[in-house]
């Protein structure tokens, strides 16, 4: 097979990982920087650009398109898509959840666990806002925000309304969340590749800090899930469209609660936490999947 990986940077460790899996099956891999692809887009020859030469064909791509460039990522994927290349996540799928609120309301619809999570706009709201979601301690994020970036935590009342204040003040977007105060800290990445969760691994926040990404000190270590955390991982995979993906849960009291369902998760953490061969499984799940066309969606939203 012919494989494209669209990543910025093949010397990360989740697209070289890839890359020598793809390699070791006997399979042709190319890294493609998605910021350097041009397309031609017409109805009955559409082609991709780079770097001066006309792409060819490919049975397969892996996206793997950072939050900070999803618009121009997906356009470029959705290209390959007209063409008949079989894409491991669809655009579609990737561009529902990379919209944090659009994401959560398709979550809320299939009946799977959230936090509390209210969304307004106007400051006249936030009383009522605050007060919806169970007043504080409670957590502020920005829609836009990834990696742990722009969320807070505001400990009491006047500091919610203070940080939600300023943040429409600057005509930020943001989304307010009851605070899961017995989660400790920590949350389980769970990482779904196609019905199943092949890995899960617990990610606790630095003393002091109530986020948990590995990208702000926090440490990864195995865990051993429960069949309603797996089913639950499962569900949100499928409500976001999405063949591979790490949905973050967090144990509260009333139950597993999904974060976030993250559509390009990193694969250092989950396979030095799990000793399993993610990298593998994926290449595995392209092999089995893989056909010209196959795209479910169709272009619809």
């Amino acid at each position: 097979m012919k494989i494209a990986i669209l990543s910025r940077n093949k010397k990360l460790y989740s697209t070289r990982r890839l890359v020598e899996e793809a390699k070791e099956r006997g399979h042709e891999v190319t890294v493609i920087d998605v910021l350097r692809c041009y397309m031609n887009i017409t109805s009955m020859r559409p082609s991709i650009h780079y770097r001066g030469e006309t792409l060819e064909h490919f049975d397969a791509v892996i996206p793997r398109i950072g939050a900070s460039v999803t618009f121009y990522g997906t356009a470029v994927l959705r290209q390959f898509e007209m063409m008949g290349t079989y894409p491991l996540n669809e655009s579609v799928a990737i561009t529902r959840s990379r919209d944090k609120l659009r994401s959560l309301q398709l979550l809320a619809r299939k009946g799977i666990g959230l936090p509390v999570t209210g969304f307004a706009n106007s400051p006249d709201d936030i009383e009522d806002l605050i007060a919806q979601v169970g007043g504080a301690p409670l957590v502020i994020k920005l829609l836009e925000g990834t990696q742990g970036i722009g969320v807070v935590l505001a400990e009491t009342h006047k500091a919610a309304e203070s940080v939600i204040q300023a943040f429409m003040g600057l005509n930020a977007e943001i989304m307010v969340q009851e605070f899961i105060k017995e989660a400790g800290g920590s949350d389980i990445r769970c990482f779904v590749i196609g019905e199943k969760v092949v890995a899960a691994m617990k990610r606790q926040g630095a003393e002091g800090e109530f986020r948990s990404n590995l990208h702000r000190g926090g440490t990864a270590s195995l865990v051993r899930i429960t069949p309603e955390e797996r089913s639950t991982a499962v569900r949100a995979a499928r409500a976001m469209g999405l063949n591979v993906c790490g949905v973050d849960i967090l144990r509260s009291n009333h139950g597993p609660v999904v974060m976030e369902v993250n559509s390009s998760p990193g694969l250092e953490g989950i396979e030095n936490a799990s000793n399993k061969n993610v990298a593998g499984e994926i290449i595995t799940f392209i092999e089995k999947n893989s056909e010209p066309n196959k795209t479910r969606t169709r272009g619809k939203g």
